[in-house]
C-alpha cells in the first residue's frame, strides 16, 4: 500500500531526514586510513543518540550494526569490521534514523586518498545519476522514469545496473511501497502523486551487474570483485520540481575539508 504524507508529516520527515545527513557529516570530518569501519559505526551511534534518536537500522530485519559500510566491491549492506581502512578505499556509508515517529535512510560514497580514474569517474557518474533520477520524481510521472533516467545516465559510461536491490518508499516505516528499481522502461509503475516520500539510491557497478551475497546473510559483493558506488537521497514528489528532504551540502563541505578525502571527482 502507498501511503502519501500531509505537510506535517513531511516535516517531521525532513527532521529525521537531515539528521541522517549531519551524521554523514560527523564521519566525513574523521574518516581516514587506519580507521575500522566499526570505529565508524561507533561515531555514528553515539552522535544519534545525542540527538534523541535510534538507529534504524539496528536489529532491522536481525542486522547486527547500527549503520552499513561497504568498502569497494561490496555494494551494500556491508558489516562494519576490525579491518583497517586503506588509501585507495572507496567507502559507502548507508544511514537510517527514527526521529518523531519516521526514518530517514540515505548514504554516501566516499573516497581515500587517491583511486584509478575510472574508479574516479564512477563515483562522479553515480552521484549525478541519482539527480538525473531525482528530476523525474514529480507529480504526474511515473516511477519507471525515474529508474529508466538513472539507467540510462550509468549504462552510457558501460557500467552496470545492480538489479536485485531498489529503492523505496520511506515513512512510519523504513520500506514502504513502491519499489523504485534504478533501471526500467520509461512510463512503466505507478503514476507519482504529490507527497510521495522515496529513497532513490543507484547502486552502481563499474563492471558487470551480476552480485552475490556473502555468507553472512548481508553482504551484497560484485560478481567480478570490482568497486560499486551507491549514493541516496529522500525525495518527496511534488509539483513541478522534487523536495530533497536529506542534504549533501554539510556532508560536501566536511568532505572537501578532510585532508584525507578525495573530492576531486567534482571536478572530472
Amino acid at each position: 500500500m502507498i501511503i502519501y504524507k500531509t505537510e506535517e508529516e513531511i516535516e517531521l520527515m525532513q527532521i529525521s531526514a537531515l539528521l541522517v545527513s549531519a551524521t554523514l557529516a560527523e564521519i566525513a570530518k574523521v574518516l581516514k586510513p587506519g580507521m575500522t569501519t566499526l570505529d565508524l559505526d561507533r561515531i555514528a551511534a553515539e552522535f544519534i543518540a545525542d540527538q534523541q534518536s535510534v538507529p534504524s537500522f539496528l536489529n532491522f530485519s536481525g542486522y547486527p550494526h547500527n549503520i552499513c559500510t561497504s568498502v569497494n566491491d561490496v555494494v551494500v549492506h556491508g558489516f562494519p569490521n576490525k579491518v583497517p581502512l586503506r588509501d585507495g578505499d572507496i567507502v559507502s556509508v548507508d544511514i537510517g534514523v527514527y526521529k518523531n515517529g519516521f526514518h530517514g535512510d540515505h548514504a554516501y560514497t566516499f573516497i581515500l586518498g587517491e583511486i584509478k580514474p575510472e574508479v574516479m569517474k564512477l563515483v562522479r557518474v553515480t552521484k549525478e545519476s541519482l539527480y538525473v533520477g531525482i528530476k523525474q520524481a514529480v507529480v504526474g510521472k511515473r516511477v519507471g522514469d525515474i529508474s529508466n533516467a538513472i539507467q540510462e545516465y550509468t549504462e552510457k559510461e558501460g557500467y552496470g545496473v545492480v538489479r536485485e536491490l531498489v529503492g523505496h518508499g520511506l515513512g512510519r516505516t523504513m520500506h514502504e511501497d513502491p519499489q523504485v528499481p534504478n533501471y526500467g522502461r520509461k512510463g512503466s509503475g505507478i503514476m507519482m502523486k504529490e507527497n510521495l516520500v522515496l529513497a532513490i539510491e543507484p547502486m552502481i557497478n563499474l563492471g558487470t551487474r551480476h552480485i552475490y551475497t556473502d555468507e553472512d546473510g548481508w553482504t551484497i559483493h560484485t560478481a567480478d570483485n570490482l568497486p560499486s558506488v551507491h549514493f541516496e537521497h529522500d525525495v518527496c514528489v511534488k509539483k513541478g520540481e522534487a523536495l530533497i528532504l536529506s542534504d549533501y551540502a554539510p556532508i560536501e563541505r566536511a568532505e572537501k575539508a578532510n585532508n584525507n578525502l578525495n573530492s576531486s571527482y567534482y571536478e572530472l
